[in-house]
């Protein structure tokens, strides 16, 4: 049984979830394409799911962890590792941060997916570490660990920037 009742409801549905789905794809350096096709297919998994949700909590938890794995799947299969993405090869256009961030959201950009997943899922959508853990598999202490590392890292890479500290 899905998690909507109709065709309108399903449609407010995706429009909830689809950004944040796509914005986890993008911290993993996905192009448009495949954090597109993740995006459907997390729709569908839910669709075939039988899985019923107490709480908005809940329902973003299991989608931020089917996105997440289906993001792994697609970054260790054999066709991505032999080919190179036309992304790659054009300007990445990334629509969900102001003009303005551009010089944070490059340098996060450049963090290793581990810093970058844990960066997204704090700061961006406003999980605790222990959420964090849960959700990607790791201790509490290894995601505030990751998250120190990464702000570490910024903080030197963004240092003289206009980006310190107010």
């Amino acid at each position: 049984m899905p998690v909507w009742k109709d065709a309108s409801d399903a449609a407010a549905f995706v429009r909830r979830y689809s950004g944040m789905i796509l914005r986890l794809c993008f911290t993993y350096s996905l192009g448009r394409a495949d954090a597109q096709d993740i995006c459907q297919n997390v729709f569908l998994k839910l669709l075939q799911s039988d899985r019923r949700f107490d709480s908005e909590g809940e329902t973003r938890a299991f989608i931020i962890r089917i996105t997440i794995n289906e993001c792994k799947d697609v970054l260790k299969s054999g066709w991505r590792r032999r080919s190179v993405p036309l992304d790659e090869l054009i300007e990445r256009e990334v629509p969900f941060l102001p003009e303005e961030n551009t010089g944070v959201l490059a340098a996060v950009q450049r963090l290793p997916v581990k810093y970058r997943e844990a960066v997204y899922l704090y700061y961006y959508e406003g999980y605790n570490a222990e959420e964090i853990a849960a959700m990607v598999g790791a201790k509490p202490a290894a995601v505030r660990q990751r998250l120190a590392r990464a702000r570490e890292k910024l903080r030197k890479e963004l240092e003289g920037s206009g980006y310190e500290r107010v």
